[in-house]
Formats: structure tokens, sequence, C-alpha cells
């Protein structure tokens, strides 16, 4: 694994749209350039266009959003969606990659994340790519007569003629998801985004529309891009092990998925981040615009959600956390 120093020069994309998407990205736009004051590569925020895959036109309208990208550096552009659209969204990570400057290293982000510390500090490989590890056992939902984990998750490795047994943790039991290969598509990166997103399209649609005998009693939606990730990243050599832990998902990055679960579990410097990069009036002014901002940053609902939770004993399944501050009124996103 390189250096941190002797990286070369990355670019960062995220995928923003009307609605929800355009103000996280201004969120993470602010947090990434309070941490990141001298990066060198390219902030790209990739914008699908209207089109027939859309029920309604996803392209950022409001002029204070843009704006608040621009002058934090960021470039919109935009990219067409020929496969995926308002049926799937979740295929914009997948398309997207097409706005990328080809062969020039990538790191993607979901929106709903904030940047805390410097990227360079992150030693990224980006010959042996990975995805991001803070994820629950979502898909496969093995039947009971069915076949199971190892059966279902081979079946896909040998579709696409990729070694299964390489990619296994043999540290976990046999028929336990953790032993398979298994990401959250909150971030990943790599070498090249179109290499890269070519392989993603090609297994994501192949999964999708081939009949694979072992899927038939599985869903896809919304786990697609989830299924087919760790497919491309096994591919072009990569793995779950790339990067240390605690940086990505910890001192440099959160996932925070929706205001109300960050309030709730989430480390108190993410919090501190957050409402010191929300702030500035510039900032405030576009966010105060979207409702769940509105009132979890700026009106103190955040703080209430806060105060309901010991983050040293947190429920274990993310659901129940979100069942608890729904049952107190405190739900947003």
């Amino acid at each position: 694994m390189a250096p941190a120093s002797k990286q070369p020069v990355f670019n960062v994309m995220i995928v923003a749209q009307a609605g929800r998407l355009q103000f996280e990205a201004v969120l993470f736009l602010a947090s990434f350039r309070a941490a990141n004051p001298s990066f060198k590569g390219r902030v790209i925020v990739a914008e699908p266009q209207d089109g027939p895959l859309w029920t309604s036109d996803p392209t950022i309208k409001n002029h204070d959003v843009r704006d608040a990208l621009v002058s934090m550096g960021a470039e919109i552009v935009p990219f067409e969606s020929k496969h995926f659209g308002a049926h799937y969204p979740y295929g914009n990570k997948i398309e997207g990659l097409k706005a990328m400057p080809k062969g020039e290293p990538f790191v993607f982000f979901d929106t709903d994340t904030i940047i805390m510390d410097d990227l360079s500090k992150v030693p990224f490989d980006f010959d042996r790519p990975m995805a991001s590890m803070r994820r629950e056992g979502t898909w496969p939902t093995p039947e009971l007569y069915g076949p199971g984990y190892g059966d279902i998750w081979k079946s896909l490795y040998d579709k696409f003629d990729l070694d299964f047994e390489s990619s296994l943790d043999l540290s976990q039991p046999d028929e336990y998801w953790e032993r398979y290969l298994y990401f959250n598509a909150g971030w990943f990166f790599g070498a090249c985004p179109h290499e890269f997103g070519d392989r993603f399209l090609d297994m994501a649609l192949k999964i999708r529309y081939d009949n694979v005998p072992e899927l038939v009693c599985q869903t896809f939606d919304p786990w697609l891009d989830q299924i087919a990730l760790p497919l491309v990243i096994h591919s072009f050599g990569g793995g779950r092990d790339t990067l240390p832990d605690g940086l990505l998902d910890g001192s440099v990055s959160c996932h925070y998925r929706v205001l109300p679960m960050m309030y709730a579990r989430e480390d108190d410097k993410v919090i501190e981040t957050v409402e010191a990069v929300t702030a500035p009036n510039k900032i405030k002014k576009v966010l105060k615009q979207y409702d769940p901002m509105k009132r979890m940053i700026y009106q103190g609902r955040g703080q209430k959600v806060r105060a309901m939770f010991d983050r040293n004993d947190l429920p274990p399944r993310e659901r129940q956390i979100r069942n608890q501050i729904k049952r107190e009124g405190f739900w947003m996103r």
C-alpha cells in the first residue's frame, strides 16, 4: 500500500439532483472544503439529466444550491440516464461514473456523508479498490428450503468467471453473511471511473435481467448496486481490507444516511463538524430551504434526538433506533 504522501492526484465524485440530495450535496461540500482546503483534485457533482426514464426533471433548478456548490469549487457535470432513472435512482452512482475524467483515480461518496479530516490521510491504493464495510446483512435473504448464502453468492461469481473462494473471509462461519464479500455502496474508489463504471453497469444489468436460478426468490430493489459492487471490486483485485480501519467511516468521513440517525448515533466530532460548517450565513441561507435541515440543525430538533440515546449503549439494529425516533415524532428525511 503506497504511503499517502506518494498518492496520485485523485478526483472526488458525488451525485446530486433535485430534492433532498441537492441540499445534502451542499452540506457535503461545506464539510469537505473545511477539512480539505488544499485538495488538488476535482470535486465533481454528477447531475442526471431529464429524459424518458424520469417521471419528473431531476436536474437542480435551485439557483442558490447551484451557486453554493460552484462557490465551494464543485463542478456540476451532466450525465444521461440510459438504464435506471426514476425506477432505480441508486443506479445514478453507476451511470454517473461516466461524468468523471477517464483514466483518473476517483473516490465516490454518497451525498449523505460528512468529511471531517484531510483525505490525504487515507492511503488509497487505487489499483486495489474497496468500498464501505459499514453495513448490515441486508442481502441475500435465503429461503428456508432454498439455496443458502454460499450457493447464492457462488452463483454470481461463477456467472462472471470470478474466483469465489478467494473472496471469502474464512474467519467467519459458513453460511454467516459476513463470510461473503459485501459492502455498503456509500463510498468506493478505483483507478478509472469509466472502466469501473462499465463493469459495474454490465454486472448490475446481467444480475437484474438474466435468469440465475439461485436468485429467483431474491429481491434486487434496493440492493442491486450492493449486490454487483463486491463482484466489481473483486474483479479489479480489490477486497475488504485494502484500507486500514478507522479512517473512512471513522475519523475522516461519516456516512450518516439521514439526519435523525446522525444525531442519534454518531460521534460528537460529527455533530460538531456539521454545526460548525452550517453556521455561516451563506450556507444557512441555502440549507434552511430544506425543512429537515432547518428543524434538525437550526431549530434544535437534532439535539433533542441526541438526548434520547446513549452512544455507548445503542440498540443493536438500525431499525430499532429509527422506530424509537419515530415514536417520539422526531423522524424526518
